[in-house]
């Protein structure tokens, strides 16, 4: 491996000639090798690239960058967001977010410098990452936009249509079982019948959804940047994106606390308690020992509750997530667990309501001779 020298305030350091980063991304990969490395997620660096494309557009129109500088800035962002660039983004969540503004402010200079036909540690590059890249902005604002930005857009892109594809399952079910009479255990909290069972989770999902839909425009508000600076590149941000995201009412309540993702993982751990109910009901129904009113779809060729117990998996990872946002919030410095953390527990509940969906409830059908079976024997039937 070859290596070239970069310099910053504090001397000089070897990078690979194979990286875009500089020195000071260089220096925190050295001093945080903490956990798995690549670890900050890089929604949050499409996140940044949105926020470095629209400030760069809003910089020139504003006469604070030449045409020349936002055009090259603005290619860079969009190679970033084609994710041709991910391997140069290397940090770890367990240091500060400026870390990774600055891990991207360097990748987008050095790119430059080689997009203007120059090669890579040879040269001042015509794009400073300080005085261009991160023109009118800081590295607080700058990671605290790039959260709400992918966190809102996690949410109305998988873990929303991931609820609601969970949610129609049930209520199919629901519909179609409205008939089925069956035998109903009070300390199981059952329903007199197999329709009236699903319809409760469909209840629980309905106000999850409208729980989610009415917390998260408080997401579209954003920290970042100052008066006129601020109305245009939250402008430039929502065209970029599809999302209508403003300027928030108190940048200094934007930028020390993080109330709204708080809330809105308290409503996604609300939900992780329902789906943890919902499939240990449905293993208690599919399961031969106990209820077995229900079959459930085979999974790798064996019939078992292998989608329950996925789903009960991914629902206590959320539930510790929320602990952890909490705490994180609570300290006002540790955004990169808050983003990371948020935006697991969005994925993992999305991909998994898919999935239980999709595996699992799609494929429920009724063991009608056994429900008769367990209602006829009822002592309350007597």
């Amino acid at each position: 491996m070859t290596f070239r020298i970069e310099k910053d305030s504090l001397g000089t350091i070897e990078v690979s000639n194979k990286k875009y980063w500089g020195a000071q991304t260089e220096r925190s990969k050295i001093n945080f090798k903490i956990g798995k490395k690549y670890s900050m997620p890089i929604e949050i660096i499409s996140g940044l690239a949105y926020l470095k494309k629209a400030a760069a557009i809003t910089n020139y129109e504003l006469g604070f960058l030449s045409k020349k500088k936002k055009k090259i800035i603005t290619k860079v962002c969009d190679e970033i967001l084609e994710g041709k660039l991910n391997n140069n983004f290397p940090l770890v969540i367990w240091q500060t977010g400026s870390q990774t503004n600055i891990n991207i402010n360097e990748v987008i200079s050095n790119r430059a410098h080689v997009l203007s036909g120059k090669k890579l540690g040879e040269g001042i590059s015509s794009i400073n990452p300080n005085d261009d890249v991160n023109k009118s902005q800081s590295s607080n604002d700058a990671f605290t936009t790039a959260m709400q930005i992918t966190s809102y857009k996690i949410l109305i892109e998988k873990t929303i249509p991931g609820i609601k594809k969970l949610r129609n399952s049930l209520k199919l079910k629901s519909f179609d079982y409205k008939n089925i009479i069956k035998i109903g255990i009070t300390h199981l909290l059952d329903a007199p019948s197999l329709g009236q069972e699903f319809s409760a989770y469909v209840s629980q999902l309905d106000k999850v959804i409208k729980e989610l839909k009415n917390i998260i425009n408080n997401i579209l508000e954003l920290a970042i940047g100052n008066c006129r600076f601020a109305l245009k590149v939250v402008n430039y941000i929502s065209n970029l994106t599809g999302f209508e995201f403003k300027t928030a009412k108190n940048k200094f309540s934007a930028l020390s606390s993080h109330e709204t993702i708080v809330i809105t993982h308290g409503i996604l751990k609300n939900l992780a308690i329902s789906l943890f109910k919902i499939s240990n009901d449905i293993r208690m129904m599919s399961s031969v020992i106990g209820d077995g009113e229900i079959i459930i779809p085979s999974s790798s060729g064996k019939i078992n509750s292998t989608q329950c117990e996925a789903f009960c998996m991914v629902s206590i990872k959320v539930i510790g997530n929320d602990t952890t946002i909490s705490l994180a919030s609570g300290s006002g410095v540790c955004k990169p667990v808050i983003g990371s953390n948020f935006l697991e527990s969005a994925k993992l509940i999305g991909e998994a309501c898919f999935s239980f969906s999709k595996n699992c409830i799609s494929g429920i059908n009724p063991n009608i001779p056994r429900i008769k079976k367990l209602l006829n024997q009822s002592l309350n039937l007597i």
